[in-house]
């Protein structure tokens, strides 16, 4: 990341779906409390609730779908692209329900954030994702369950966690309502790693994510 000491993270956000995590992080930039902006929304789905959120937000989106290209390097490169087009601090994946393409990843490497809803390394990996996650949880029979920020890599939710928090698994609890507990601290714990981006107080240091503290 260039050498930007006051000026606001320049972010790109990702996501499948309704956005909720973007909203969230969003909610705590208009309020003051993290010096970002988010230049741009990128979705793989046109009709993807994050592309509203974009509109009410007067924020610049894509709809960016590896099925309008004639094969993946062209792909990549338009996705590169749009974020150097932004000028791309960091890359947000919020609910992103495709793997990013390994030259993105190795472009924005210590720069890009995913959001897991288990406590990585459980519950993480290929098809593990969404309420698969809390089925697994539950079907396992797990005490507790979570939220992971994690640095992304070149696999599936191995990248060094940034912030964690945990939630009880209860006895009655359904995908449905694990999935709501678990939801309301991922819009906790998103905001506050990208803070940590934002206040240039974070160093990774190999699988150590460091915090320096004020």
């Amino acid at each position: 990341m260039a050498d930007k000491t006051n000026a606001p993270l320049r972010i790109a956000a990702f996501a499948s779906g309704r956005g909720s995590n973007i909203a969230s992080i969003l909610k705590h930039i208009e309020a003051g409390e993290i010096n970002a902006k988010v230049v741009t929304i990128i979705c793989n789905k046109s009709k993807a609730g994050a592309m509203e959120l974009a509109k009410q937000h007067n924020i610049p989106s894509h709809h960016i779908s590896h099925t309008h290209f004639e094969d993946f390097k062209a792909f990549s490169d338009h996705m590169l692209s749009v974020l150097e087009q932004y000028e791309t601090d960091l890359v947000v994946l919020a609910g992103y329900m495709r793997k990013v393409p390994i030259e993105v990843v190795r472009a924005y490497k210590g720069r890009m954030l995913n959001i897991h809803p288990a406590l990585l390394p459980s519950f993480g990996g290929q098809g593990l994702y969404g309420k698969n996650v809390h089925q697994a949880v539950l079907d396992y029979g797990a005490k507790v369950s979570g939220a992971t920020v994690h640095i992304v890599d070149e696999e599936y939710d191995t990248g060094p966690p940034v912030c964690q928090k945990c939630v009880p698994v209860k006895c009655d609890d359904t995908v449905e309502t694990l999935h709501q507990r678990v939801l309301k601290i991922e819009h906790e714990i998103y905001p506050q790693a990208i803070k940590y981006f934002a206040d240039r107080c974070i160093t990774i240091d190999g699988r150590k994510v460091v915090i320096k503290d004020d």
